[in-house]
Parts: C-alpha cells; structure tokens; sequence
C-alpha cells in the first residue's frame, strides 16, 4: 500500500487554467480573471489529497465554473485501488438522483410545449392512479395491509415536489419498503430486464404513504414522471433525453447504461470498513442498491436515479440552467420554467431538518439557508445516493461540483470544506451583471 499513497499523492491533476479539448461547451479560464484567488483556490487541492491519501475516500473529483467558465477541475486518488487504476478528471461517475433534474427539464420541455399540464392529476398520463388509496395499517408479520381512499388524485406537481405520498423502495419508510419489495419495484437503478411502463402500472395499484400534498416524502416521483413523459412525448425516456437534453447540450458522455468502449472510464464503488477505510463495493443484489447497473444492457430507464455521467457533461446542463435555459446558442427552456424549478414549490411544508425549501427536484436555499453559509439565497442543490453533489450559485455566479463514488458516508466534512474554500476564494462576491 505505500507505493500506491506515494504514487497517489504526487499524482494531483493541474488543470486549473489549463485548456482541456473536452471543453468544447466550456471554456477553461483564469481563475483571476473570474474574481478567483488562485492560491486560496488550489488550498482544494491540499484538501483532497488529505482525504485520498489515507483512503478516507478512494477517489474524488471537484469542478467550479463561474460566469459560464471552468476556473477549477481537477482529480485525485483511485478509480480502482485493487488495479492500481488512478481516477482521471474525466472518468465516469454513477449520479444517481442527480438524474431527477435532467427528468424535471424534461416535464418542464413539455409542458411549454403545451402537452401536459402541472395540476394535471397523473391518470390522466396512466389511468392506474385512478382514486388512490393511502396506507392506513400495516403488518408486518405477513406485510398484509388496510387503506383508506386519498381526499384527491395525485398530480405532476406533487410527483415534481415529492409531496405525492409516493415512497422509495430503499431507503424510504420500512412499511413503503416491505410494500415495494414484494410487488418488485425497483430502487432507482436497476440491472433487470424490466419496462419502466409496467414496473410503474404495478406501482399505481399500490397505497401510498400520505395523503397528497400533505408532507415532503423523497421517493419514486421522478420515476413515475419518467413514465408520463414517455406517454406525452410517444418516445423512451432515453430517446428523449438524448434527443433533446444530452445531444443540443453536448453531454457526450451521459447514459442509462454504460456502452462497452466507454466502461473502463467507469469508477468504483467504495464503502467504508469498520476502521474508516475505502474498500471496494461489489454488491450485486440485483434487487438492491447495487453497483453493476451501468454495465448491463439493461431496459428500465429509471427518471430518479438512473443516469452515470461525468462532470463535465453534468456541469454544461447545470450551466444551462444558471443561463435560464439555454447554453451555446441552444435553447432547452424558457428562464420562467427555470424561475418555477429553483422557487419554493412546498410552501410552509418542512424539508425535513434542513432549513431550506424544494423546488423541483432542487433544495433551495432560503435566508435562514443563506445564514448557515456560505452558499447565497437563491441557491439550488442536489446530490446522488453514490457520493455526488452539486450547486448553482446565481447570486455568485456559480456552478459547482464533487463527486465521489461511496455513498453518503464520503461527503459530509468534505463537502463542507471544500465549499468554504471555494467561497473563501472569491475576490468579489457577485455574478456579472
């Protein structure tokens, strides 16, 4: 193990203002020049190296791009331990629930395009959500349970703010879970040969765990979403997020699943041993959380948590959004779609603990958010269940982004740091007018 810290520690990507062939979409720029520090900058450097070194994480990538350009991207540590393979700035992370944005865009597309409607109540997209019924008891002895009728129908707004009563299947509550695994309802990302149309039908007939509108419960929203606009738009959720999202953008490197030229790029997922260390995850439950969906030829393109991308190509769809909708000369939405996505869409409902609000598929950033620092009001985020997050900061003209891949438990104390270095290296505070 020496030769492989050694080696990991002198191998610290420099392309902070280096020209990259990959940014076609994006320049890379001074860090100067966009209101950076560029010593205070590199302190990100010092900051992963400290995590990698001791493997506290196997591997990580950050990139910042502010007003529109890169002044920060760069990688450090292990794609693969065991092979000795180092992580390249470039190789491909599985995003998880960072595929929920690209699935809002794709309701939002739709709905300027006048083919469905936000209060719509979702049977009228697929008629088994007719008259749903709410989880009344449950047993768990035999999984056996009673419902009572929903006071109304479920619509896209409550699936684009999670407030439908829908569960997930993994980590939602574990009566919801007990339901969805007997009736085979996948977590998000799936390996199986399984539709997205029927998996969802099946999910229809089941009860969901509140009345709608009630409470903020994360789940398989943007799943079920996935499904409506297959059925509004006559194409596969694939199809249409290549043909309209990825292609125009330039995302060349984003996929449900993984084409074999391009899975060497793939990272490894690590987890933590009982002494804190990353140790590779090779689970294969296929009914699980597993690690080998973006390998098969799979068939379910899962809206939720399906997507594996690399952070260049996530960073030109962020940048779209903190443009208001258009990148390159490419428009993907109006900038009001974007204002309605990045607003307060749950009202007075608490985002759980978290003193911020959700958008669509976003938290947002309100002033007692703003105060906990040191991101700004206005800020909307998401993250991924492997160890990725981002942020757009439009106040400071920022897009950012870290990404691992071991689960939660890698982001915490790094994240914060690495954010607190970002703001502590800014030269002037606000966007460009």
């Amino acid at each position: 193990m020496t030769s492989i810290k050694l080696k990991a520690a002198a191998f610290l990507f420099s392309s902070i203002i280096a020209v990259s062939s990959f940014a076609q979409g994006l320049k890379q720029a001074s860090p100067a020049g966009e209101g950076f520090s560029l010593e205070r900058l590199k302190r990100i450097d010092s900051l992963f190296a400290t995590f990698t070194k001791d493997y506290k994480i196997a591997g990580v990538v950050g990139l910042v791009a502010r007003h529109g350009d890169i002044v920060y991207w760069n990688a450090s540590g292990y794609k693969d331990i065991k092979n000795n393979k180092l992580l390249d700035k470039t190789d491909m992370f599985r995003i998880a629930s960072q595929t929920k944005a690209v699935t809002c865009v794709a309701i939002m597309m739709l709905y300027e395009e006048g083919k469905l409607v936000l209060d719509d109540p979702i049977s009228k997209y697929i008629p088994e959500f007719a008259k749903p019924q709410v989880l009344k008891t449950f047993n768990e002895k035999d999984t056996t349970y009673t419902t009572e009728p929903a006071n109304r129908e479920i619509t896209i707004r409550d699936l684009l703010t999670h407030t439908s009563g829908i569960g997930y299947a993994v980590i939602g509550s574990k009566e919801m879970r007990a339901i969805y695994a007997k009736n085979n309802i996948p977590v998000g990302f799936e390996p199986r040969k399984l539709l997205l149309a029927d998996r969802i039908k099946i999910l229809a007939k089941l009860p969901i765990e509140h009345q709608p509108g009630l409470r903020y419960t994360y789940g398989l929203n943007m799943d079920v979403l996935g499904y409506i606009i297959e059925v509004a738009s006559g194409r596969s959720l694939d199809q249409f997020f290549r043909e309209r999202i990825f292609n125009p953008l330039g995302m060349k490197d984003t996929y449900f699943y993984v084409p074999a030229e391009k899975q060497a790029r793939l990272s490894k997922v690590f987890s933590a041993n009982d002494k804190g260390i990353a140790v590779e995850n090779n689970s294969t439950d296929s009914t699980g959380a597993n690690v080998i969906y973006p390998l098969q030829k799979g068939t379910y393109y899962g809206g939720g948590a399906g997507l594996t991308s690399t952070a260049y190509d996530y960073c030109l769809f962020l940048q779209m959004l903190a443009n208001g909708g258009k990148l390159n000369g490419k428009r993907i939405l109006t900038a009001n779609s974007i204002r309605l996505m990045t607003s307060n869409q749950i009202g007075d409902i608490p985002l759980g603990t978290s003193p911020n609000k959700a958008g669509f598929s976003f938290e947002v950033v309100t002033p007692k958010g703003a105060i906990a620092g040191p991101w700004n009001e206005g800020t909307f985020a998401g993250g991924g269940y492997w160890g990725s997050s981002y942020w757009v900061d439009p106040k400071a003209g920022l897009v950012v982004q870290i990404w691992t891949q071991g689960g939660g438990w890698t982001l915490g104390d790094l994240t914060n740091k690495f954010k607190a270095i970002i703001y502590g290296a800014l030269t002037n505070d606000y966007a460009k007018k």
